[in-house]
């Protein structure tokens, strides 16, 4: 059964990580968290009843309750699924251009990248002396592929 807990909103994934830590210590029957992120001051955890869902939010901060009906997996399979498929493929070698942030309008090599994060971290080029920077991938677009040739 899937119960919705209602939380602080944009605490989502920090409450989801709380949770997992607490179920494993304590050995309840918690099959899977899931934080939706189009779905705002919400987690859905799947668990063997309700009486495990009291002891898992029981004395855990941002936890304002939860919602007696259970939801079945189609009703939360929309929300889960992605909308779309990623409109770029950044990859390690990659020059990227910054869109937002001190660093706007500089280009920069892309050096390692960290999905679980979704950040980036890249080397900017036009700087006197290279230091690698971490970014949030929203703040970047890809300006050319590594291997193709500049236009310059």
């Amino acid at each position: 059964m899937i119960h919705t807990i209602r939380v602080t909103s944009g605490q989502e994934k920090i409450i989801a990580e709380i949770l997992i830590k607490k179920a494993r210590a304590e050995k309840l029957d918690v099959y899977s968290i899931i934080h939706a992120e189009n779905v705002k001051g919400y987690l859905f955890v799947e668990a063997v009843d309700e009486n495990t869902i009291v002891k898992l939010i029981q004395k855990v901060k941002h936890i304002k309750g939860f919602l007696k009906k259970s939801i079945g997996v189609e009703e939360i399979a929309n929300l889960v699924k992605a909308d779309q498929q990623p409109s770029m493929i950044i990859e390690p070698g990659d020059t990227i251009e910054m869109s937002s942030g001190p660093f706007k309008g500089e280009r920069a090599k892309v050096i390692k990248i960290d999905e679980a994060k979704d950040e980036i971290t890249v080397e900017l080029i036009e700087v006197a002396v290279p230091i690698p920077v971490t970014v949030k991938t929203k703040m970047v677009k890809l300006f050319q592929k590594a291997g193709q040739n500049s236009e310059d």
